[in-house]
């Protein structure tokens, strides 16, 4: 099997890290509305990714996570008047129930957001402490990752 490899720009044989071992991270939904298709379609897409890798006798370890609480579901919650966490555990069941339609099997592991917000701000601050963050200027709690800082940033995307 082939993939295109985003920083040489060329196709090229997939050899996993660990033989007959895969492990998949793809970033989930954020959960502050309904499903829509490019929701739809990143999940359809990986899930085929993984599927093909298991027949061809891989362990496929497929984590997708959920983004339960950000900017977006607090605004929409205060939209329309709702707690956050109900609002975005309503919209992570609709999720699911879109994804079973499809015949998306379920991810392996599917962490939430809400469950690692200590180990997201212990991030932050390291980040900031070694100069790759930083807060911003605005008053806001606001923390923007310093490209600059990082001399290979962006080397996947090109």
């Amino acid at each position: 099997m082939k993939i295109f490899d985003s920083r040489t720009q060329q196709l090229r044989d997939f050899e996993p890290i660990r033989a007959g071992d895969v492990s998949i991270y793809v970033c989930g939904p954020t959960v502050q509305s309904e499903a829509h298709i490019g929701h739809l379609r990143s999940a359809l897409v990986y899930d085929v990714f993984a599927r093909w890798l298991s027949h061809l006798g891989n362990k496929v370890t497929l984590v997708r996570n959920v983004t339960d609480i950000d900017d977006k579901v607090l605004e929409k919650a205060q939209e329309v008047s709702e707690n956050w966490s109900a609002l975005a555990y309503k919209n992570e069941l609709g999720f699911a129930a879109d994804f079973r339609a499809l015949a998306i099997q379920a991810p392996t592991i599917e962490p939430r957001a809400t469950g690692h917000i200590p180990q997201m701000l212990k991030l932050i601050e390291l980040l900031i402490s070694r100069g790759h963050a930083y807060q911003a200027l605005d008053g806001s709690a606001n923390v923007y990752f310093d490209t600059a800082s990082w001399a290979n940033y962006g080397e996947l995307t090109n």
